[in-house]
């Protein structure tokens, strides 16, 4: 990586911190500047403004929670197994997270409703992604016989993350990750409950 490009990844990877802790409106130039250890010429140099800055922090704080999504469901196959894997990847970023300030997606799509324009359709656009993701987890699995055929997929996945971001905001705002860890719990057991497929058992004739 060349010096400039470096620079400038460094530049996204604090402010990324700095926002998701602080938000965007709340964060000041010279709060990106004291964690970048950048003059204002220095971080405008990469970037045309703090809005441009912002939605590179965004899609960098956005891709580090898909590393730990898929890190959750690797090596994992079956549709019930992955999305299980998908769900307890919310507890280790809870208990050891990729970006300090909780859930990107949470943060942004909560402070840039209806305030920032660019930054919701971020966000949306990343939730879209999100719930995709999951309805095709789901529908593959259906193909395979691994989910029961009148699961809605596109009715769980909001329920997945509504549930799981609720935790987080509780973990947020009390400073406790176990909030985390039992709305994974309910999701898991939804999963285990509603979804996974009924094996199916020949019937033993009588004789």
């Amino acid at each position: 990586m060349r010096k400039g490009e470096a620079t400038k990844h460094m530049i996204i990877a604090r402010t990324a911190a700095v926002l998701n802790q602080r938000g965007f409106y709340a964060s000041s130039l010279a709060d990106i500047m004291a964690a970048t250890g950048l003059e204002k010429g220095g971080i405008y140099n990469h970037f045309r403004g703090k809005d441009e800055l912002a939605l590179a922090a965004f899609d960098y704080s956005v891709s580090l929670t898909w590393a730990c999504l898929r890190d959750g469901m690797r090596g994992k196959t079956n549709a019930i197994d992955r999305l299980m894997g998908l769900a307890n990847a919310y507890c280790t970023m809870a208990d050891d997270p990729p970006l300090p300030g909780g859930c990107p997606l949470l943060n942004t799509g909560v402070e840039a409703a209806g305030a920032h324009p660019a930054l919701q359709a971020r966000a949306r656009a990343a939730m879209d992604a999100l719930r995709r993701f999951i309805e095709h987890i789901v529908a593959r699995g259906q193909e395979r016989g691994e989910i029961r055929p009148e699961c809605d997929g596109a009715a769980f996945a909001p329920v997945l993350i509504g549930a799981i971001e609720g935790g987080v905001l509780f973990a947020r705002l009390y400073d406790d990750p176990r909030y985390v860890h039992r709305a994974v719990d309910h999701i898991l057991h939804i999963i285990e409950t509603e979804l996974r497929a009924t094996p199916h058992v020949p019937a033993v004739s009588a004789s």
